[in-house]
């Protein structure tokens, strides 16, 4: 019954997560791209609802690295099992990918800081400014969904027994 109940965990977290880093990228930014608002009012708003989605998002991850962790603890305990079947090399590119989620989504969150939203938020960024902020965000948001997406195809294949 443990295992189950971390396993389902583990489960709804995934879904919050990916799920709404894909919500993000496939249907509210295409969405705001046909408002009639400015591009300033448009990061306004992504910068409004990302906040809000980073308080559910963040502790999502947090529970999604240390369910991940406890499920993986035999391989830690023997690290050697990472290199000898099939399994522990799956295992290994599936934590290879959440690292590199890590890191991306650390970029992402740290170019839209707090001083940064500021003066989005204030007005006091140039047009200029504003689209080079956007191409980095959407870049990052990107890469954080196929990283993901690709970190379940991981957790598929260790599942199946692959």
């Amino acid at each position: 019954m443990e295992q189950a109940i971390i396993t389902w965990i583990h489960l709804v977290s995934a879904a919050v997560w990916v799920g709404g880093s894909l919500f993000f990228g496939a249907v509210l930014a295409p969405v705001l791209r046909k408002m009639s608002m400015s591009l300033e009012e448009r990061i306004q708003f992504m910068i409004k609802v990302g906040r809000r989605f980073n308080k559910i998002a963040i502790p999502s991850l947090i529970i999604l690295i240390i369910t991940g962790v406890y499920n993986s603890h035999p391989f830690f305990t023997k690290p050697e099992l990472l290199l000898s079947s099939d399994y522990g090399y799956l295992l290994l590119i599936k934590i290879l990918l959440v690292i590199a989620l890590i890191i991306t989504f650390a970029i992402h969150v740290r170019i839209i800081r707090k001083e940064v939203e500021e003066k989005i938020m204030s007005k006091e960024m140039t047009e200029t400014q504003i689209q080079k902020l956007r191409k980095k965000i959407i870049i990052l948001g990107e890469i954080i969904v196929i990283i993901s997406v690709a970190v379940l195809f991981f957790a598929a294949l260790l599942d199946s027994g692959v």
